[in-house]
């Protein structure tokens, strides 16, 4: 068998497409054939297919099953753009973090003391609410932080400390609801020994306000030594 023989035989095997119609009309029409009985004979039981039928019914049913699989495996398999994978079951994402504003700190902290109130002047319109810090040692670094929910109205009217204003960077501004003022000790200057106090000024809506949602941080530094407190305010005395 020359090559140009072999060559014919497989681009006709290739080009070959069995009719899949007309195999299984065949075998229904051979399968009646062998069960209706003869003229003059005892009718035999029926013993299934012959031996080439049962193969060929175990080979459409290989197809078929073949075929259900291949469509399952195409339809998990996508491209990404960097090759194939199979698709698994889609991620769960992370319960999202909650950042926890106002921490539950002591009021007293190593040499740190410190009270938060609502001055006694405020008003209907106008409030000013201070936070009173006591220290057994000289700092050398301290910020402190007031909080002023924003229970309508809120807007700031001016701050002060008892300290130096030269000796701190102030600061009032919107974050999150709040109002909050900050003073942060300059590098290089000192906190000497004593009670010392910082105040936030502001109007807001008329009428008695409730700060039950304000609070502040008070947090200091000495040689080898680090100190939090916090708390919120009291009512106005």
């Amino acid at each position: 068998m020359d090559d140009e023989l072999r060559q014919r035989l497989r681009d006709a095997a290739r080009a070959h497409r069995p009719d899949r119609e007309r195999m299984l009309a065949r075998v229904e029409r051979g399968m009646a054939r062998g069960q209706a009985p003869r003229a003059g004979r005892a009718a035999r039981p029926f013993r299934g297919p012959a031996p080439w039928l049962r193969v060929v019914g175990a080979s459409v049913a290989v197809c078929g099953v073949l075929a259900v699989g291949t469509l399952a495996v195409t339809a998990a398999v996508h491209d990404d753009g960097g090759g194939q994978r199979v698709a698994g079951p889609p991620p769960v994402s992370a319960s999202p973090r909650v950042a926890v504003r106002g921490p539950a700190l002591p009021a007293e902290d190593g040499p740190l003391w410190s009270d938060g109130s609502v001055n006694s002047n405020s008003n209907r319109y106008w409030a000013q609410s201070e936070v009173t810090v006591k220290t057994g040692k000289a700092l050398s670094a301290l910020t402190v932080e007031l909080r002023i929910a924003q229970t309508g109205g809120v807007n700031t009217t001016g701050s002060w400390r008892s300290l130096p204003v030269e000796d701190f960077t102030a600061s009032a501004r919107e974050e999150d609801g709040f109002l909050v003022y900050r003073w942060s000790l300059k590098p290089g200057r000192t906190v000497p020994v004593g009670t010392h106090t910082f105040a936030g000024q502001y109007n807001h809506a008329e009428g008695a306000r409730d700060s039950g949602a304000d609070d502040y941080t008070a947090r200091s530094r000495v040689p080898g030594e680090q100190a939090a407190v916090g708390g919120d305010f009291g009512p106005a005395t």
